[in-house]
């Protein structure tokens, strides 16, 4: 039978602000598909990063080793790998706001270069083979948690740095690292430019290479880089995105990134625009198929920190009319 896991995050907006975004959206059959599931899950996994550790097969470690995972995607060879992710850091008040950046392919090998030039000797070696995914290769595994940069878009890092039994060496590699690339020519041309500068990495992604992963999903479709890497990493057949839902061929995973792109950017009008477009090609094609029986199961996790949710929806779920949906807000 065919079965589908269907992953969304922030999807549900928080309260104060929640109303006046969907004021004028109509989403009846995401509605229904919320209103009447069964909640089979409060709580964790928070976020796309746990979830698809899970989803691959990491039922104890609450992350899976993304960055050994992406390295191998990236071309990298094996090594105790740590992502060391280029970011924007500005002081706020008394908080420290971590900002997403975009430098160009060479001002990333510029500024891997001088990174390898200043820690040299150290047992840690920069690479970029993307110019928004750098790694730090290690001579000796990690003693750090770190928390993945995704998460941390438009927030406070002084209570998320990294912990652990090696932590207060990572927090001096950490400074170490803001001094160096602030005094970087390379970010004095980009805010001549009236860029943002790239003053510091976000150390994440740790955990066992040795992990053995699995997909139970026959077929795997998604916006995000780091599924199609979980995909490729388990031979899982991967789809780009579509517009449009396309049907379910046994049982399929679809990642949906979306609204996350959007909140991370801090835009609630394309967050609302990009909802009304799943509504009309995924939530009432998938609602339909459910309802006709060409779909058995949907499972709907929707990943909103503490408040994230999953839900189990069969086709009898399409008869409970009882149970009325309820505005997203």
């Amino acid at each position: 039978m065919n079965h589908v896991h269907l992953v969304i995050p922030d999807l549900f907006l928080p309260k104060n602000f929640a109303a006046d975004t969907l004021a004028s959206s109509h989403l009846p059959a995401l509605a229904k598909l919320l209103a009447r599931g069964i909640v089979t899950r409060v709580g964790n996994p928070i976020s796309l990063e746990a979830s698809l550790s899970k989803l691959f097969g990491q039922i104890d470690a609450e992350y899976a080793p993304i960055a050994a995972i992406g390295a191998t995607y990236d071309g990298l060879p094996q090594g105790n790998w740590l992502r060391a992710d280029p970011i924007n850091l500005r002081l706020q008040r008394d908080q420290m706001v971590l900002s997403a950046v975009s430098p160009s392919a060479e001002e990333a090998r510029q500024f891997c270069s001088s990174l390898n030039a200043y820690f040299a000797g150290q047992g840690m070696e920069f690479f970029a083979p993307h110019p928004l995914r750098w790694y730090l290769r290690l001579d000796k595994s990690l003693g750090i948690q770190t928390t993945p940069l995704p998460e941390l878009f438009g927030c406070n890092i002084r209570s998320v740095l990294p912990t652990g039994l090696d932590a207060t060496h990572w927090h001096q590699v950490f400074n170490e690292i803001q001094m160096l690339l602030y005094a970087h020519p390379i970010n004095a041309a980009r805010e001549a430019r009236g860029e943002s500068p790239i003053n510091s990495v976000w150390f994440w992604g740790e955990g066992d290479a040795n992990q053995a992963l699995r997909c139970d999903f026959q077929q795997v479709n998604s916006d995000d880089e780091l599924v199609k890497m979980f995909a490729v990493a388990t031979d899982t057949r991967f789809t780009e995105w579509s517009p449009h839902w396309c049907g379910a061929d046994g049982t399929q995973l679809l990642v949906w990134a979306g609204l996350r792109s959007a909140m991370q950017r801090g835009d609630l009008a394309v967050w609302r625009d990009a909802l009304s477009a799943f509504e009309i090609g995924y939530a009432q094609p998938l609602w339909q198929a459910l309802q006709s029986g060409k779909i058995a199961q949907i499972n709907l996790e929707v990943l909103a920190g503490n408040n994230s949710r999953c839900f189990k929806l069969t086709r009898s779920a399409t008869w409970s009319f009882w149970r009325r949906s309820k505005p997203l807000a």
